[in-house]
């Protein structure tokens, strides 16, 4: 599916679902089940190389991985995260570097932020290249947050947030992301620009959902060198697999159930 259809689809009313992915196999997998949009994420440093966070992630390693999604999908729209220190610097470096992606198969790229980032946005859409905003809780700043903790919970954060999407939307994005919000505010959010938004934690009112293949597996049981019995999986979170014994049809469930909007539910929300 191109971008276009994907877009003719959301028109429709139909809701999108897309999974993180960083290999062939499960690429095809994920293709074959109805998975509308791959995006390899920068999660890869977390649940593939062990790391407490996205920071160590490189531009080499988001190419290695968009081109073994790419190898195992080639009908699926593909979208790769930008990592850290791939875009921030100067709008022409970012371009650089999403032209990148996009040759080793992405179609989209997403990066973190809003303010200062909306210009960054403006310069890759205009030399032809699809953007997803990444809003609310947003990982390559976890350092400067805090922690992982929920964002846009006062009246000025909100507000901040709907600005920063409706800029993006006026910059011309594709897509607007949106992790560990209120699920009250994604639902304005989203009333109130004229793309698509995707949740993570962030309610069912969403255009669409994401989530961790790891995730919806239940198999990511935090930082590798960590004891698995400390870790607590997000709220957000949904282990698919236990409502069945196969990883195809969990991922076809996950599917269905974004479609249909069972999932995500109250419990999975802010």
């Amino acid at each position: 599916m191109d971008l276009n259809s994907l877009m003719h689809q959301v028109s429709g009313g139909e809701k999108i679902a897309m999974l993180t992915c960083y290999d062939a196999t499960f690429a095809k997998l994920m293709e074959a089940a109805g998975v509308d949009i791959l995006l390899v994420g920068d999660s890869l440093g977390m649940v593939l190389q062990g790391a407490d966070s996205t920071l160590g992630v490189t531009m080499q390693d988001m190419l290695y991985h968009t081109r073994c999604v790419a190898a195992g999908a080639p009908n699926t729209l593909i979208m790769a995260d930008m990592p850290v220190n791939s875009y921030e610097s100067d709008p022409a470096v970012a371009y650089k570097n999403a032209s990148a992606l996009l040759d080793a198969g992405a179609h989209v790229v997403k990066f973190e932020g809003g303010g200062v980032r909306v210009e960054t946005a403006r310069y890759l859409v205009k030399r032809g290249i699809a953007v997803c905003a990444h809003l609310g809780f947003t990982p390559q700043s976890v350092k400067q947050l805090g922690g992982y903790k929920i964002q846009g919970k006062t009246e000025e954060s909100a507000a901040q947030m709907i600005n920063d999407a409706q800029a993006m939307a006026e910059a011309g994005v594709s897509f607007v992301l949106l992790e560990m919000v209120p699920a009250s505010l994604a639902r304005n959010l989203t009333e109130a620009i004229s793309v698509p938004t995707i949740g993570i934690g962030a309610g069912v009112d969403c255009s669409g959902q994401v989530l961790v293949l790891q995730d919806l597996l239940g198999i990511y049981t935090g930082v590798a060198d960590k004891d698995p019995a400390t870790f607590k999986s997000p709220r957000f979170v949904h282990n698919f697999l236990k409502e069945t014994n196969s990883i195809q049809d969990a991922v076809k469930r996950y599917v269905e159930a974004v479609k249909n909007g069972t999932f995500p539910a109250i419990e999975h929300s802010y």
